[in-house]
């Protein structure tokens, strides 16, 4: 089962909050997908989080780009930012991400991101969220979110 953004943020608006903010604090972040043979690729990437979706834009033909049209499984880590301080928690997404062909959807991303053209424009669809925090400086806590489920939250000493 998948979603997109504005769905889990109906769903779970204070994590959602925090995921958002995450991903605001620094520009690039990692994204995690699968090669022609099945090994993972990391690279980094700028996400936008406009009309209730998350969105990916690649460079045309970047391996990124083949690697989603190929296989859409993807896994998004938030830029963990400087030290070992993780302010607001280590957020990763995991999901699909669709390519959008459409021309109004594509200028309207267009118009407000202002990408280098031309692009690739990928649309996710959600399969799971998940914080990991330090909570009073001695629990690790742990929040699972997936489509139709509400938080799971795992506290360890």
């Amino acid at each position: 089962m998948h979603t997109n953004w504005a769905a889990f943020t109906a769903a779970e608006p204070d994590l959602a909050k925090t995921v958002e903010e995450r991903f605001a604090a620094y520009t690039h972040h990692v994204l995690a997908t699968l090669r022609k043979d099945g090994s993972p690729r990391t690279t980094g990437l700028e996400v936008r989080f406009l009309d209730g979706e998350l969105w990916f834009g690649m460079m045309p033909d970047s391996l990124k780009a083949l690697d989603l049209r190929r296989d859409p499984r993807f896994a998004l880590q938030a830029n963990p930012g400087d030290g070992t301080g993780m302010g607001g928690g280590d957020v990763r997404i995991g999901g699909r991400a669709v390519e959008i062909a459409d021309d109004d959807t594509r200028g309207r991303y267009a118009e407000e991101v202002e990408p280098p053209e031309p692009f690739h424009l990928f649309r996710t669809e959600l399969t799971e969220v998940v914080r990991t925090c330090v909570e009073d400086e001695k629990y690790l806590v742990v929040q699972v979110w997936k489509p139709g489920e509400p938080v799971r939250t795992l506290k360890r000493t």
